[in-house]
């Protein structure tokens, strides 16, 4: 007798669907998820929308952590034993967000290989653009932080999603506080890009493709060192003293 075959799981119509530890909810603009403090016993996962997560330091100074968007998690810090949220996550705008209490989430991943899949390669992402923010705060400019940043925002770099504007109302204080200068720079920065064509303020921020011409000006000339010749150790301290080059600027 022949044996029904298990039909394929689909995490994207699985995390659609309320069900056993697993609820959808629906935000307005700046709701807040959770708050710095509360009990870590969920991840969730932003169907739509845009959330931003901030951390409060004892002294009482805010700073944005992150900004995250459609089909991306947050929380998972309960999955690693957090026992309290360690920031806040409010929306950026009309959101709707995907609950799954910690067991749940854990059973699903233990299993159904398709979820755990795409929950890995979230992590790995994660870890690979707090990495790059590292770097980007250590060697360059408050104009390249910028205007990176603002790519980010508008998915450029993103292969399944088409590069579209920034719909969240997003204020200069927040960039500011993204990519570590003050709102003053944030606002120089934002007319220098208008007035170049960088950027329109119509219907949100929308940002153009020409933006990378700032982010990519001035980059060390890998290619060229490579031609010289020269020793290893050589076209290493080159690069050093370029890379220090970038992080003295402003």
């Amino acid at each position: 007798m022949a044996t029904k075959s298990r039909p394929s799981f689909n995490p994207k119509s699985f995390l659609a669907k309320v069900g056993e530890g697993r609820s959808i909810g629906e935000y307005h603009r700046d709701d807040i998820v959770f708050s710095q403090g509360d009990p870590a016993d969920a991840v969730f996962y932003i169907e739509s929308g845009k959330v931003k997560i901030t951390v409060v330091s004892e002294q009482g100074k805010e700073g944005v952590v992150a900004v995250l968007g459609t089909n991306d998690f947050f929380g998972e810090g309960c999955l690693a034993g957090q026992a309290q949220r360690i920031a806040t996550v409010a929306t950026m705008m009309g959101s709707v967000i995907v609950r799954l209490e910690k067991a749940a989430i854990v059973r699903v991943i233990q299993k159904e290989p398709a979820f755990s899949g795409m929950f890995i390669a979230h992590l790995l992402a994660r870890a690979i653009r707090v990495e790059a923010d590292l770097v980007d705060q250590l060697f360059n400019s408050s104009e390249k932080r910028l205007a990176r940043m603002l790519l980010l925002l508008a998915n450029f770099g993103k292969e399944e999603k088409k590069p579209e504007p920034i719909l969240a109302k997003i204020s200069q204080e927040t960039l500011a506080d993204m990519i570590g200068t003050t709102r003053s720079r944030v606002s120089f920065f934002m007319n220098k890009f208008r007035k170049l064509g960088y950027i329109d303020y119509k219907h949100g921020i929308e940002v153009h493709s020409s933006l990378l011409n700032v982010v990519l000006h001035d980059e060390p000339r890998i290619l060229d060192l490579s031609m010289l010749n020269l020793p290893r150790e050589t076209v290493e301290k080159i690069r050093g003293f370029l890379d220090m080059s970038n992080s003295a600027q402003p």
